[in-house]
């Protein structure tokens, strides 16, 4: 009797040895602002990347291995973004998904490359943020300040042909660099205008009155506001420039207002002009059947029509597994080299395509807010 124990206890044995093991998750690193003035729209990208990563995982996963987001959030501060991005590397992911504010980004950008973890800049803006200064290896979706200074440059010159411009901007990498591609670009257009006012203020801010007021005496044509507070900021700063009546066309910087910014402001927003490089329901999206099942994905899941914001955060995932799944790695260098330079078909916007430094390819499209609704212009 013992030795028939003896043999079922070795069978069992080997049996619990031979049986499959489930294979690792591939860990995947988000970092947004969760709290504060930003934090409705980081709250909205986190959720839509984990529809993403659903998505994926229906489809065999990363390797045949199935994606868990790990999100963290940076409160908006450069130092505890670093922390925060400290704590996904000691966690093991594979890659970090980042950025809603350009210093933000710049801080984490050179510990995540030491670290040797592939970081995908999915928002932040500033045009260092591809100077392979901090990060050789970086990647953004989002369009650069340069990209959008020759949007908002050519809409105040050719369209409004405004001629007194005053400008509302964030003070910080962001902002500085937004208005400064702005100038640079109407310079480039050998165009006539006066900058009549201009008003710096911090990322934190949501009292806009005196500012305004200064604004409104020089009484421009038209009025640039660059503002990424789109949960806080952006918003008071409509209502306020409405209560204030202050005179010209306020154009909002690219990709500042999404539709929890109008929410927000209410019809104050309406007549406000701005541009930006996603609509769910406008062409070519709308007709992309890879965007289509996103969409009614975010929607089933979250409530959530998703917004420009969104879709770059669930595009950064999708072309990161798209790169990996092809190359067979999770080499970061492997994959970095795939994405800079490369063209991915069938993703949600469409195909993509990066230049060599990392800078995703964008079109954008100019709108007018007409009953609390984004109407893009035709071309």
């Amino acid at each position: 009797m013992g030795f028939l124990r003896a043999s079922l206890s070795a069978l069992a044995a080997i049996m619990v040895l031979a049986a499959p093991v489930a294979a690792q998750p591939v860990k995947v690193g988000v970092i947004f602002p969760l709290s504060g003035g930003a934090g409705p729209q980081g709250q909205h990208l986190v959720k839509s990347i984990q529809t993403m990563a659903s998505i994926i995982n229906e489809q065999g996963g990363v390797l045949g291995r199935q994606i868990v987001i790990e999100a963290r959030d940076d409160e908006s501060t450069p130092a505890v973004g670093v922390s925060r991005a400290n704590e996904l590397i000691s966690a093991g992911v594979s890659v970090i998904i980042e950025g809603w504010n350009s210093p933000v980004t710049l801080a984490m950008q050179p510990v995540i490359s030491r670290a040797g973890i592939l970081d995908i800049t999915a928002i932040s803006k500033a045009d260092p943020i591809l100077s392979g200064e901090g990060n050789p290896l970086a990647v953004r979706l989002n369009s650069s300040n340069t990209q959008d200074g020759a949007v908002i440059a050519d809409y105040i010159a050719n369209r409004l042909k405004a001629k007194r411009v005053a400008f509302l901007t964030q003070n910080d990498a962001y902002g500085n660099g937004a208005q400064a591609s702005i100038e640079a670009e109407l310079k480039k257009l050998n165009y006539a205008y006066e900058k009549v006012a201009e008003e710096k203020f911090p990322f934190t801010q949501a009292d806009f009155r005196v500012a305004l007021t200064n604004v409104r005496s020089a009484n421009p044509d038209a009025v640039v506001a660059i503002n990424a507070s789109e949960g806080l900021g952006m918003p008071a700063l409509i209502r306020q420039a409405r209560q204030a009546r202050v005179p010209g066309q306020l154009i909002a910087a690219v990709g500042t207002i999404a539709p929890s910014v109008i929410g927000v402001a209410g019809e104050s927003s309406n007549g406000v002009v701005g541009a930006d490089i996603y609509f769910p329901d406008v062409e070519p999206f709308m007709s992309n059947p890879v965007n289509r099942s996103y969409v009614a994905r975010s929607q089933q899941q979250h409530r959530l029509m998703p917004d420009k914001f969104m879709a770059l955060g669930a595009a950064s995932l999708q072309v990161w597994a798209m790169a990996a799944n092809e190359l067979k790695t999770l080499d970061r260098e492997k994959i970095a080299n795939r994405i800079r330079g490369g063209t991915f078909r069938n993703t949600i916007l469409g195909d993509m395509k990066f230049s060599p430094n990392g800078q995703l390819a964008s079109r954008h499209y100019v709108f007018n807010i007409k009953d609390q609704k984004m109407v893009v212009e035709a071309k």
